[in-house]
């Protein structure tokens, strides 16, 4: 049963961006908007009138303004935004230069370090200066292993101000996935750390960052940031310099911002790779910067007065997507390490210390901090914190209760929803509606987000694919190597003509919010009928004895059974009465089909390092089929506890 969790008080919506936002668009375009909804309909009727109202509300800077707000609007692949426009992604995002915080970097065992707006441009402008000696021009990439932290930001401002393309992998990726990745794309640098912290241990890149250079011989110059030690010995890794010596001696340098059209590359993002070697997707910088301003200003309310935080990694979008906010002159949290040292309060620790407003993090993570049986709201003073923003995969039910009654009461919990592909969101959060359990909050203003049947066929308060029925700025320009654009179309566009189809499995709600049951490669079809993964997710780790689980589909006899792993807690045994409430629990809150044929015991539970569940790697383990990419994975060695189950035979 759907319960209404919070509701923002008049004073807040009233304050708010989006606020603001609608009496522009009312005032300048002759509207009557006063809801989320009216603005959400005219941002679709009228996409051209409100991606313009975007630019002018987010201030983008540009050295020559656009002939025409989109053109070919009717072709999803063809459509091209903002022809004529000239500017640089790198210069909106330095747009100030006080002695406000613009960084916190706070490594796992370190006292946090901070950098002012003043001291960020300084940096940025010494490390562009070093890279344009050494001869980075527009188009080239530079690539980044590394942390999250403050060095990681400076390299990707100073790349980008020249026009060179960025791309990023976090220092725990094994050598082939970072040679899977960086050795399509062929860079002309290298930025790495030379190691970097989890659970309170060291770890050492070094000769990873060696056998990478062996391996890409584009590679032209390695600069190795100290992290884990203040000297490191970089006299193996070939073609190295250590990052303070690389940059340019003076200061009080002008940055000399290349110009570039509107779609010019600016990201070299990857799929997740656990099907094969990852796509290599390019995000232009004019429609990752009218997207991400649109989605930190109005569909999270942040201001300069605000601290953001989102725990992640520079291999995964969302740390892009976190460093867009310097555009809007908040100051940004960067956190690296282990979320859970050195115990499970570490990053509430942090949001009392940093006095953070918007703390982001992801659904597993929420979950993992209730089975931990920790209160954050009783142990830690989060009188700042003002939203928490939950993705990754959907967030249950229940985290979200336990949001409300463990964490904060007056919060703004959003859920939100979109990917890689997009460097964004297709669902998120609205500062002035209301948060209902299970829900994302709204879709993204200007996406046209549909749930369609198999035919094509729009649903309304029914499960379906989730597709956008029209063009946005923040499409993929093109995927890297792909000539006549193969590979993309197969990728969106093979199932529905000139619709993008995101392969969630998804419900529009009566609310206008969004629910999402999985991804639709991994829904489940017993007996034809379609089922989420998240569903069946959502009952059972709400069991104080189930640590984790992992739900997939097994041929059988002409059909598909549902099996269900386990992931137990210490000393808890999987016996006839645990299995019986299992079901049962799954039975009353879900349907009978959603009940599992088998429910197995399992150590471990695979995972991507973005910390997404690895349904379909499993499915093809008990198939008895290859998985093709493990360096996609956290912990591939679970895979190993999938290899011919008895119980999957009988």
């Amino acid at each position: 049963m759907k319960e209404k969790l919070w509701e923002p008080s008049e004073e807040r919506k009233s304050e708010a961006n989006i606020t603001r936002f609608i009496s522009m668009v009312n005032q300048k375009y002759g509207q009557a908007l006063g809801s989320y909804a009216d603005l959400y309909d005219w941002s679709i009727k009228e996409a051209s009138a409100f991606w313009a109202a975007m630019w002018e509300f987010g201030g983008i800077k540009a050295s020559r303004a656009y002939d025409q707000v989109v053109e070919d609007f009717d072709q999803m692949l063809a459509a091209r935004w903002f022809s004529g426009a000239e500017l640089n992604f790198a210069e909106n995002l330095l747009r100030y230069r006080d002695n406000r915080t613009a960084l916190v970097f706070k490594g796992e065992t370190l006292e946090p370090v901070r950098l002012t707006y003043a001291e960020l441009y300084d940096r940025v402008a010494r490390l562009a200066k070093s890279l344009r000696g050494i001869g980075v021009v527009k188009g080239d990439r530079v690539a980044g292993f590394m942390p999250n932290m403050a060095e990681t930001v400076i390299a990707m401002l100073a790349a980008t101000s020249i026009g060179a393309i960025w791309s990023s992998c976090s220092p725990d990726f094994g050598i082939k996935g970072v040679l899977d990745r960086f050795g399509q794309i062929q860079p002309k640098v290298l930025v790495a750390a030379n190691g970097y912290f989890y659970n309170g241990k060291a770890f050492d890149c070094l000769d990873r960052v060696t056998g990478i250079v062996y391996e890409i011989p584009s590679i032209e110059k390695v600069v190795v940031v100290p992290y884990t030690q203040a000297e490191p010995d970089i006299s193996s890794v070939p073609k190295s310099v250590l990052f303070d010596y690389f940059l340019a001696p003076e200061s009080g340098l002008e940055i000399e911002f290349e110009q570039l059209p509107f779609n010019h590359p600016l990201y070299i993002m990857y799929s997740s790779g656990t099907t094969g070697v990852p796509k290599c997707i390019v995000h232009g910088a004019g429609g990752t910067l009218i997207q991400h301003l649109k989605e930190l200003m109005l569909h999270t309310d942040l201001t300069r007065e605000e601290k953001i935080f989102y725990f992640t990694t520079c291999g995964w979008m969302m740390w892009n997507w976190l460093v867009s906010s310097l555009a809007v002159g908040a100051a940004l949290v960067l956190y690296d390490g282990s979320p859970f040292y050195p115990d499970a309060g570490a990053l509430w620790q942090l949001a009392q210390d940093e006095r953070i407003t918007v703390f982001g993090t992801s659904a597993k993570y929420l979950s993992s901090v209730e089975k931990e049986g920790l209160k954050p709201g009783a142990v830690y003073d989060l009188n700042s914190l003002k939203a928490i923003l939950s993705t990754g995969s959907p967030l249950s039910e229940e985290s979200f209760r336990f949001v409300y009654q463990e964490i904060k009461q007056d919060i703004r919990l959003s859920s939100i929803s979109g990917g890689t592909d997009i460097i964004s969101c297709f669902a998120l959060g609205n500062p002035i509606g209301a948060v209902y359990t299970g829900e994302m909050q709204c879709r993204g203003l200007g996406m046209k987000v549909e749930s369609f049947d198999p035919e094509g066929r729009p649903l309304l308060q029914q499960k379906g694919e989730l597709v956008c029925t029209a063009p946005f700025p923040s499409m993929p320009i093109y995927f890297w190597n792909d000539p006549d654009n193969v590979k993309y179309k197969k990728a969106y566009f093979d199932v529905y003509p000139n619709v993008w189809r995101h392969g969630d499995y998804v419900e529009i709600t009566d609310t206008g919010g969004v629910i999402i049951y999985g991804r639709s490669d991994a829904t489940l079809n017993p007996g034809g009928v379609r089922i989420g993964t998240a569903e069946i997710y959502r009952q059972v780790e709400s069991l104080p004895e189930i640590r984790d689980s992992l739900v997939v589909g097994q041929k059988w006899n002409n059909d598909v059974r549902v099996i269900l792993f386990v992931r137990l807690f210490d000393g808890v045994e999987l016996d006839q009465e645990l299995q019986q409430r299992i079901k049962k629990t799954i039975r009353e809150n879900a349907t009978p089909r959603h009940v599992p044929a088998k429910i197995i015991p399992i150590k471990d539970i695979p995972y991507t390092l973005n910390g997404k569940k690895v349904e379909m790697a499993v499915v093809n383990i008990i198939h008895n089929e290859p998985v093709l990419n493990q360096d996609a994975l956290a912990n591939p060695e679970a895979l190993e506890l999938f290899k011919d189950l008895a119980e999957l035979q009988a």
